[in-house]
């Protein structure tokens, strides 16, 4: 629906045009499913204005897989706080992968994802996407987690031989010394906030 500036601007309806046409990334979700989102978040996924109203969030991941590991992260702090952010990788349309920061606020606290909004920044101009598996996303994000080598094992039942290899591979790729080194080259932030996939909790 075509939205007419001039008669927003008499009206004083400014939070229409404000949603509209903010220059990032805006959804309204109800249980996980797109209710409305504004013309850069359409535009970020490679999607018309319009075409995401009612799509499960799902489509908007690598894989079922990965949006079914982390569908529930920041439900906890979204409830004590009401307040969350992370940086995960998301999938445009045409299923090129990408950096993106997701900041949310939840409109009941006490059931986190049933009504809430999002705000989506594409971050690929400052960290663009390095091609990873998905064994290697995982890894990262439960490295992200603060969890050993032996831990992240058990987590997903390979070796711990194997968890050190992939770690190796993931330092190599990224020219780093260590997981911190890791970390900063993904943005500069805390492994708290970095997200691909991870564990159900």
């Amino acid at each position: 629906m075509e939205i007419r500036i001039n008669d927003c601007f008499d009206q004083g309806n400014f939070g229409e045009l404000a949603f509209t046409y903010a220059p990032i990334g805006l959804v309204v979700t109800e249980n996980r499913v797109i209710r409305d989102c504004n013309i850069a978040f359409a535009e970020m996924f490679g999607y018309e204005d319009g075409a995401l109203r009612n799509q499960v969030f799902s489509i908007l991941y690598p894989t079922d897989a990965e949006f079914v590991n982390i569908r529930d992260r920041g439900v906890k702090q979204l409830r004590e706080t009401n307040t969350y952010w992370d940086e995960r990788i998301m999938a445009r349309r045409d299923g090129s992968l990408f950096w993106c920061r997701v900041r949310g606020h939840s409109f009941t606290p006490d059931s986190p994802l049933e009504r809430a909004v999002w705000s989506f920044a594409d971050l690929s101009a400052e960290r663009p996407y390095s091609p990873l598996t998905r064994r290697e996303r995982e890894i990262l994000s439960l490295l992200s987690e603060g969890l050993t080598s032996k831990e992240i094992a058990l987590s997903l039942d390979i070796s711990h031989r194997t968890v050190e290899v992939y770690r190796a591979k993931l330092l190599r790729k990224f020219n780093v010394n260590n997981t911190s080194g890791l970390f900063h080259s993904l943005g500069g932030i805390d492994g708290d906030h970095v997200v691909s996939a991870t564990r159900e909790k």
